[in-house]
């Protein structure tokens, strides 16, 4: 029954399955920034992962399940790479009941393109499933067919640069909402860089920055966290008012779905 239950899980990833709803609620104060940005509520984005080689973080990542992270596909995730679970503080600075996983097995996109950023999605199996709870839950993956229009408030959250000039990350999780913006809304600033499998946020006094690069941006649908992107590139000094690029969950969702049942 309970490998029943999981494979339910796998194929309709709903508030039923827990995924979306933080035991701690956040609280997000409108248009901010990574980038000069926010502190968040600790444990209020319980899906958010650090991924760090020899204590040191280097990207994001999104809890989808026990046994799975999403993350970008440039992070270049090995197994000797570590998956920090259920931090606030990345450091291991607080008392917080951190879990520390190794990889299993990565799983970068087939059609992943460096050059052009096309695809820029991975998965992570994890050696030994994560231990769920008040501070460590899985956030919901987008269908493929749902539809978050442009000028939605959404929300990205990471450990990356608080400050352009900045050669560190912040060790307390940072948060920022953003407006989703059209593809052609995102050409104007981006051109023909930009493509169906990507989605833009930001430019309007908000961006993320180094080292959020494979962390979520969420959005609320039926009252539950959604990931519908995952940070893939932007301005390389972090401007604010350019938009973010993400890859694009509803796009991409297909392969993800494929990867999960074949593994």
């Amino acid at each position: 029954m309970t490998f029943l239950w999981i494979i339910f899980c796998l194929t309709f990833i709903s508030v039923a399955c827990g995924c979306g709803v933080p035991a701690t609620p956040p609280h997000v104060t409108g248009i901010t920034r990574i980038v000069n940005g926010e502190e968040a509520v600790p444990h209020s984005w319980p899906w958010q992962v650090s991924l760090q080689f020899n204590g040191i973080h280097f990207c994001g990542g999104s809890l989808i399940n026990e046994n799975w992270v999403v993350t970008a596909a440039h992070c270049h995730i090995t197994t000797d790479d570590r998956v920090i679970i259920g931090a606030h503080d990345k450091s291991f600075g607080s008392s917080e009941n951190i879990q520390v996983v190794k990889p299993a097995e990565v799983f970068n996109h087939p059609k992943w393109n460096p050059n052009t950023i096309n695809n820029d999605i991975a998965l992570i199996k994890l050696a030994t499933p994560a231990r769920l709870g008040t501070n460590v839950s899985p956030i919901c993956l987008a269908e493929s067919t749902d539809n978050f229009p442009a000028a939605m408030t959404c929300v990205i959250t990471g450990w990356g640069r608080t400050h352009t000039d900045d050669t560190s990350s912040p060790n307390k999780l940072q948060q920022a909402a953003l407006p989703l913006l059209s593809n052609e809304q995102c050409k104007s600033h981006w051109g023909s860089k930009i493509s169906d499998v990507m989605i833009c946020a930001g430019g309007a006094g908000a961006a993320s920055c180094q080292m959020d690069s494979g962390g979520p941006l969420v959005c609320q649908k039926d009252e539950a966290w959604t990931l519908v992107g995952v940070v893939s590139w932007g301005d390389s000094n972090c401007s604010t008012s350019m938009p973010d690029v993400f890859a694009r969950v509803t796009k991409l969702r297909t392969w993800l779905d494929q990867i999960l049942a074949a593994n």
